[in-house]
Order: structure tokens, then sequence, then C-alpha cells
């Protein structure tokens, strides 16, 4: 597979140990974010209004969203703190993915339950006080990216390096 480049020919996905993060960090996030999907169906009004076969549906369309905002965040926090990354500026570019994602959660949790009534929480739902944002989807912009980071990280072997 050959990288994509700039217009100046440089690579845009960089060295093997940039594609090797990007990578694995997108099959994490993947995989953690369709089954927080799957679990936290039961905290949305949908799981008791909706048949299996849109239920189905909704997971499939609210995890494709999760891996362009995943995807899309990694390359904002890389593009602002981290042109290093994975190599350095690891922290930074956590951090700053890790706020993308929680941001963009709150505005889209308030968009669509609260202004397109695209979706609801049920009871089971726990809120965050002031934000009224359901809890699970702010965990889900945690959890994940984190579990997704740590297993991305470069190691001594990848590097030749340790890990700072």
């Amino acid at each position: 597979m050959r990288a994509l480049e700039t217009a100046t020919g440089k690579r845009l996905l960089g060295t093997p140990m940039i594609r090797r993060a990007i990578v694995r960090y997108a099959i994490v996030a993947a995989i953690g974010n369709l089954m927080w999907e799957v679990f936290q169906l039961p905290l949305f009004t949908l799981w008791q209004t909706a048949r299996p076969g849109y239920l189905a549906f909704a997971v499939f369309h609210c995890w494709v969203g999760d891996l362009l905002i995943t995807l899309f965040s990694l390359g904002l926090g890389v593009l602002a703190v981290g042109r290093s990354w994975p190599s350095r500026d690891y922290l930074q570019v956590a951090i700053v993915t890790l706020l993308l994602g929680l941001a963009y959660t709150v505005f889209s949790e308030w968009l669509n339950v609260e202004v397109r009534g695209s979706w609801g929480y049920a009871s089971a739902m726990p809120r965050v006080p002031l934000l009224g944002t359901g809890l699970s989807p702010l965990l889900q912009w945690v959890v994940v990216p984190l579990v997704a980071f740590t297993w991305a990280r470069p190691s001594i072997a990848l590097t030749g390096r340790p890990r700072p």
C-alpha cells in the first residue's frame, strides 16, 4: 500500500511507525466503540420502542459516526500539538484528541436529544449535572480513546527506545 503524498511529495501518513500507530488506534477504537454502542442501548428510549432491525441499524449508524469522530479527532490532535506523534508528544495528542471527542459528544448529544429529538435517554441513563448529557456517551469518549491510545503507543520493540 502506497502512502498518501502531498503536492510537495511529502508522505502524509509518514513512517511505518505512524501508520502502525494509527491502524492500532483505529482498530481498538472501532472494537471499543462498537461494544460500547451495543451495551449502552438499554440507556436510550430506542431500546424499548424500536424493532431489532432498526436497533441494529442504529448501532451501525452510531458506530460509523464514532469511527469518523475518532479519526477526525486524532488527526486534529496530531496537527495541533503532535507533529512528531507517535514518537513524541504522545500524551499531548491523547489529551487534545480526548477533549475534542468529549466536546463533540456534548454538542452532538445536546443537538440530537434536546433540539432535534433524534433520540432520547431512558430513565436509567445517568445525566451529568449542568450539561444534561448522558454519562454513558461521555464515558465512551474517555474510556475507549484511553484504551486505544494505550494499545497504539509504540513499544521499545517498534522504536528502539523505551517509552518515556
